[in-house]
């Protein structure tokens, strides 16, 4: 079987998909835990992660995907990777990337500091190099950038995929998953000279499948409603509806109100009608994932919104066994754990977890409705 991991870490991001055959996919790294702050009930994610390679003798991931460059997707990403492009981040207990996955826009943006800068250097040699990457969305500044460079779009074609392709490397006969890019858009980042990560963020969907039995998970970053929109209208114009389909679905944006629509709404946020189409796309089960601190109450600027949640629950509740999991509140919002869903001929299974710890009984996924 295989299995998705959602770590608590607050208003941030990271997601590690195990499959049956061992391989290891992590989406996004954010070790937000203040080690000094003995009330920080947040993950330790580095330490998490070594103990998971470590019981399976791995030094390396075969992909570590950064949906793009902000802090709450990469912070502490360059104390825990083997970089190849700076000696000084190499060896000791760092783990290595088989193959890194960033949207165009980690490869083209100015000004980037901190870990963002130290991965979007990593992603540019490797790119320049030719080998261990694969970028997403080939819009004119890429093309720009690459030309600097001496090197043409072309001669670097296999290692871009655009939105609409199946993902290369990964297959359902060989791993039993397969990912479609559903984001970035290339003519988008055409359209505007400042290009805004969340706006260009990576989105993709997976399909698992254990013995003919398909299970699939929509990632949607950091993606905002406009965009979001607009990808759900082109990809049920190419006849790709399936790829929308979802059995488990990790929220945009920590359960912001704005990747529903543009205003939040007095009691709920009432999404887009494309929107709205996409979260009922979904089978008995259905788990949807906020990765966020807990919902407020009341009003507040920052996500979660608690608008936003009102109308995540409301769709959960029209499907048996619907669930809407928060990261910061599961099991309690007292003593929060990861979040643990299994994939196997069933379906979709949340492993139920005490707040002592270790698994119990789950509920699986059912048919698709909707």
């Amino acid at each position: 079987m295989h299995k998705v991991t959602f770590y608590p870490l607050g208003n941030a991001d990271s997601t590690l998909i195990t499959l049956a055959n061992g391989k290891d996919i992590l989406f996004d790294f954010a070790n937000m835990l203040n080690p000094a702050d003995p009330q920080d009930k947040r993950a330790k994610l580095d330490s998490d992660l070594r103990e998971h390679m470590k019981a399976k003798k791995k030094d390396a991931f075969e992909v570590v995907a950064f949906s793009h460059g902000d802090n709450d997707h990469t912070k502490d990403a360059g104390e825990f990777f083997h970089f190849d492009r700076f000696q000084e981040r190499q060896g000791g207990d760092r783990f290595k990337i088989a193959e890194m996955w960033v949207p165009a826009a980690m490869i083209t943006e100015k000004g980037t500091e901190g870990d963002a800068l130290i991965l979007r250097q990593e992603a540019r040699y490797r790119l320049r190099q030719g080998y261990g990457i694969r970028v997403f969305s080939r819009p004119d500044n890429l093309k720009s950038w690459l030309e600097s460079e001496g090197l043409s779009l072309e001669s670097r074609g296999h290692l871009i995929t655009d939105a609409g392709q199946i993902v290369p490397g990964l297959t359902l006969a060989s791993d039993g998953v397969e990912f479609f890019a559903h984001s970035p858009f290339a003519h988008r980042q055409n359209e505007v000279v400042v290009q805004d990560r969340n706006d260009c963020c990576l989105v993709l969907h997976a399909t698992f499948e254990v013995l003919g039995a398909k299970t699939r998970l929509l990632m949607l970053g950091d993606i905002v409603y406009e965009p979001l929109d607009l990808m759900i209208r082109i990809t049920r114009a190419y006849g790709n509806a399936e790829r929308l389909w979802w059995d488990i679905c990790s929220l945009p944006h920590h359960c912001s109100a704005y990747s529903l629509n543009k205003e939040k709404g007095q009691r709920k946020t009432e999404p887009t009608v494309s929107i709205n189409w996409l979260y009922e796309q979904r089978g008995n089960g259905a788990i949807l994932v906020s990765s966020s601190d807990v919902i407020p109450l009341g009003e507040t600027a920052q996500p979660p919104h608690f608008q936003a949640a009102n109308y995540y629950r409301e769709r959960m509740g029209e499907v048996i066994k619907g669930k809407f999991l928060v990261t910061m509140s599961e099991p309690t919002a007292s003593k929060p754990k990861k979040i643990e869903v299994e994939i196997g001929i069933g379906g979709a299974k949340h492993l139920l977890t005490s707040t002592l710890g270790g698994a119990a009984v789950a509920d699986r996924s059912g048919p698709r409705v909707g």
